[in-house]
């Protein structure tokens, strides 16, 4: 059986495009890699996985009157996702977060050396951005 290398995309169904671009793009700085005339759906590169495959976020465009997610996070299929940030960078993106309006919380990892902040994209995804802890 071939052994997985990494993770190279996550798909998240969105309510509203341009909420979902100011977040991921506009806020958090992913870079759109799909073409301008490409309909659809929207590619954003997060990362590389050192294959020549990018790390990809692709937010698809639900029909217009679809019902809003659940507030209820049991209910929902997605519980969050993980973006991994620099240690050194922790703090001040934490402030700039905030500073843009974002109900922006804390936590740390269970067993693993790292610390995290939450915030909610437009269709109420927690988004989590973690870094190390200091050594």
């Amino acid at each position: 059986m071939p052994g997985i290398r990494s993770l190279t995309e996550i798909v998240i169904s969105v309510h509203n495009m341009e909420e979902s671009l100011k977040f991921y793009r506009d806020l958090l700085g992913l870079n759109v890699m799909s073409p301008p005339d490409f309909r659809g759906a929207v590619f954003l590169q997060v990362g590389s996985s050192g294959t020549g495959i990018p790390q990809q976020i692709v937010l698809v465009p639900l029909p217009e009157g679809t019902p809003d997610f659940s507030s209820e996070r049991s209910q929902r299929t997605l519980h969050h996702i993980g973006f991994e940030i620099a240690h050194e960078d922790f703090d001040a993106e934490s402030a700039r977060l905030k500073a843009a309006g974002l109900d922006v919380r804390f936590g740390e990892h269970p067993f693993l050396a790292v610390k995290g902040m939450y915030l909610d994209d437009p269709d109420g995804n927690e988004v989590e951005l973690i870094a190390t802890k200091s050594s």
